[in-house]
């Protein structure tokens, strides 16, 4: 099995193997094992608690895994130093200190030394427009959209985003989801997103990864759903996670 994973690696942006993980005696993670594909759209979904954000954690360096490999563009996260390549939206980006004058350009480039690159970000993200704006001015999902234009600064292969949606109105959150499927699909940068939109992510993304401590599924939106997984993630929850499924009225 190792043999075969590391035969591939050079293939995936993303490889997690048999990883484990726990906060002292708590096990937060147990026996997480897949691996992401240049170009992919991955959701991730899970209930609270689930171990979802520790994930996002342990990908992004920021917590040493207890057990198991975790493999970045081919490379051990032990040795991997290469993270403007990996680009972050983390959740709750937009609120911000009101007090702290800074504008949506001064944002952007604070990942990037290039003009160039921060207004082509900008550009990426329709928003160049606002360039000498104040960050505060803006709406949520104005917001969301230069933090996002942060990360691309960096010109990364992969972006995550956690919870990117939250505080964002319905129309703007529409406009949010267009935005990521361009990135996607028209600039090749391979997106991995965590949300609580079980019903727009089942719509927009390519494959979904469930976990509830452990993997519940990898599957294609069309398995997620005939596999009836929403019941196995969220069970009484789903009813206030999953806006328009049909059970809902039966």
């Amino acid at each position: 099995m190792s043999g075969t994973l590391e035969n591939h690696l050079d293939h995936h942006l993303l490889c997690i193997h048999d990883l484990h993980f726990s906060y002292g005696q708590v096990k937060v993670l147990e026996n997480i094992d897949f691996c992401v594909e240049k170009g992919e759209y991955l959701g991730i979904l899970g209930p609270n608690g689930s171990g979802k954000t520790t994930l996002l954690k342990l990908i992004l360096g920021l917590l040493d895994p207890g057990e198991g490999r975790i493999e970045l563009l081919g490379q051990s996260i032990k040795q991997f130093n290469q993270w403007k390549k990996i680009g972050f939206v983390p959740q709750k980006a937009t609120q911000m200190d009101t007090k702290f004058p800074i504008t949506v350009k001064e944002v952007v480039s604070l990942n990037s030394q290039s003009n160039t690159a921060t207004l082509e970000a900008l550009k990426q993200v329709d928003m160049e427009k606002y360039k000498d704006r104040l960050i505060t001015e803006l709406s949520g999902g104005q917001q969301q959209r230069v933090f996002i234009a942060k990360a691309l600064a960096g010109r990364p292969e992969l972006l995550i985003l956690d919870e990117p949606t939250v505080g964002i109105d319905p129309t703007a959150q529409k406009d949010f989801y267009s935005l990521l499927t361009t990135l996607n699909k028209d600039l090749g940068i391979t997106l991995i997103i965590v949300s609580h939109d079980t019903d727009v992510i089942v719509k927009e993304v390519s494959r979904i990864i469930c976990i509830d401590k452990r993997m519940v599924c990898h599957v294609t939106p069309k398995e997620f759903i005939s596999g009836n997984y929403i019941d196995k993630l969220y069970g009484e929850e789903r009813k206030h996670i999953i806006h328009h499924h049909d059970h809902e009225h039966a």
